[in-house]
């Protein structure tokens, strides 16, 4: 069941900005997780990339508890966190694959999901006037169901992550990130049958 009353669903243009306390927290999980990984890559050590990855999943929780709990949602905030989450994400991943050769094949599959369409996906909200994809069930509720509930955002993000770092079983990634990009074909099929507006054109 979505919530539809834990925070404004549409968004104000009188409050669109790029600084608020949400957007200061996603900069700075951001940039130490970055550096985190980057420590990972040069010292070969995958315990800095892990703790790089820890930084960016609880930083990602906590902008967004953040700007839902102080009403600072923002369509800017919104698309900048997306922004860093693939930064955050491509960090990671890389370093792992250069660290876990074996990996390599099921973190490209997983990379092109994440950061072409996925990412593409969740860009799509700017059509419509709301906040974030979070309010996408305004729009469209099977997309939404898929991409951005609460089960759906873990299984794109966490799971695949954590059953390669506990099970090492370079297959088993592969065949879950063939799977999500399943899905986000299908989604995407969906978002391109129900049409993207463009904006009319105002006067000169």
């Amino acid at each position: 069941m979505v919530d539809r009353s834990a925070a404004p669903t549409y968004a104000d243009v009188a409050a669109e900005r790029l600084w608020t306390g949400a957007t200061v927290i996603t900069f700075a999980r951001t940039i130490i997780s970055f550096g985190l990984c980057l420590v990972g890559v040069w010292q070969e050590d995958l315990a800095w990339l892990v703790w790089g990855l820890g930084v960016y999943w609880v930083g990602d929780m906590a902008d967004g508890a953040y700007a839902r709990r102080f009403n600072c949602e923002t369509r800017i905030g919104g698309v900048m966190d997306m922004l860093c989450d693939r930064l955050n994400c491509a960090a990671f991943y890389l370093g792992f694959a250069a660290l876990q050769h074996e990996m390599i094949l099921p973190v490209a599959v997983y990379l092109f999901e994440f950061l072409v369409i996925d990412f593409f996906l969740s860009l799509a909200f700017l059509a419509w006037p709301i906040r974030s994809p979070n309010y996408f069930y305004e729009v469209d509720e099977r997309i939404y169901r898929w991409n951005w509930s609460k089960p759906a955002k873990a299984v794109n993000s966490s799971l695949f992550a954590v059953l390669l770092l506990v099970t090492g079983w370079w297959w088993l990634g592969l065949v879950i990130a063939i799977g999500l990009v399943v899905l986000k074909c299908v989604s995407l099929k969906w978002l391109l049958e129900l049409g993207l507006p463009v904006p009319e054109r105002a006067p000169a």
